[in-house]
């Protein structure tokens, strides 16, 4: 089932009550507030919170990003950079001070002693996943605002764009919609989400 949400208009009137909303309780002169800008502006917004939750393990988001990438495989500085989209050198000062807290390590390559890896240590290990439990446990608290089965797509809708993000790093999409999950199978909520 296909869902088209317009966030330029105000959230329906049977939007969960929060402290922005104030109590519902047959009250017919509160009105919901109006949802505030464009996808562009919402995922900025969203992005705002993630770094909230970030500081709580002394993170910013362009460290975590760099964890999360490293997560995958060792990396040279310039494959981070440009999977980053940022220039050499602010990757440079990014990774020394991921080096400096002992997150990551630099390893020279086997095969080419000029090719410089970058890893994860173990303490970068146990400080990503507890970023990923703070920040998954942030956005889950403020998913939780919402109505359950709002909670669940909202939940899972970033797990489609996270989806979205990595298929449109291989190319352009094919014209067929064969491949188009199942609708009638649930997902699985993340860790800690409410069922």
């Amino acid at each position: 089932m296909m869902v088209e949400v317009s966030v330029t208009s105000p959230p329906s009137v049977d939007a969960a009550p929060g402290p922005e909303n104030g109590p519902r309780a047959g009250s017919k002169a509160s009105t919901p507030p109006a949802v505030l800008g464009t996808y562009g502006r919402v995922a900025a917004w969203l992005s705002k919170r993630v770094e909230v939750a970030l500081a709580q393990v002394e993170l910013t988001l362009p460290q975590y990003r760099v964890l999360g990438i490293l997560a995958e495989g060792s990396a040279a500085a310039s494959g981070l950079a440009e999977r980053l989209a940022v220039r050499r050198p602010s990757i440079t000062a990014l990774i020394d001070g991921l080096l400096a807290r002992g997150l990551v390590d630099r390893r020279q390559e086997d095969a080419d002693r000029r090719r410089v890896e970058l890893r994860l240590t173990p303490e970068g290990v146990r400080t990503l996943a507890g970023a990923d439990a703070a920040v998954d446990d942030y956005l889950i608290a403020i998913a939780g605002h919402l109505p359950d089965k709002e909670e669940a797509m909202a939940l899972r809708s970033l797990e489609l764009w996270a989806r979205a993000m990595v298929e449109s790093r291989q190319g352009p999409r094919p014209d067929t919609d064969d491949a188009a999950p199942d609708a009638s199978v649930a997902p699985t909520p993340p860790r800690g989400a409410r069922r």
